[in-house]
């Protein structure tokens, strides 16, 4: 949304953290996959398997946001990204070990990481009076 409003995109550091990229339909498989057939008092890591780092993504969302949305006037989005300091305390990597969800419970993703991206953005673009309303709420309960 940033992007599309030509505000910064600030990614901390030089961009090379690293997470596990997750499809939101997809974790909300496992975790009913998890209540439905899950030992009580086990504990399941949900991922897939999917890290990138943060630079990485920030390019591709910044090419699907140029491809969807061509007609926004700030030109091509990767020229938005903006290097902050990092936060104190800022992980380089999240690890997720999902192999006992997986063994386990025999949950995996189905999506494709890059699919699931386009997804992703498509949703948001569908969707911009439902996000301006979350942003606004959540300035609201900031007080």
């Amino acid at each position: 949304m940033q992007a599309m409003r030509g505000e910064h995109l600030p990614v901390f550091g030089d961009g090379q953290n690293v997470r596990d990229w997750l499809y939101v339909e997809e974790h909300c498989m496992a975790l009913n996959g998890v209540v439905e057939s899950g030992v009580i008092g086990e504990t399941y890591c949900v991922g897939a398997a999917e890290e990138q780092k943060h630079l990485e993504l920030v390019h591709m969302v910044c090419k699907l946001l140029d491809e969807l949305a061509a007609d926004l006037p700030q030109g091509p989005c990767a020229e938005l990204i903006e290097f902050v300091a990092h936060r104190l305390g800022h992980d380089c990597r999240y690890a997720i070990d999902p192999g006992k969800i997986m063994g386990q419970l025999g949950w995996r993703p189905q999506e494709d990481f890059r699919t699931a991206l386009r997804k992703t953005v498509q949703w948001y673009l569908a969707n911009q009076d439902w996000v301006n309303r979350m942003e606004t709420r959540a300035v609201e309960l900031k007080g």
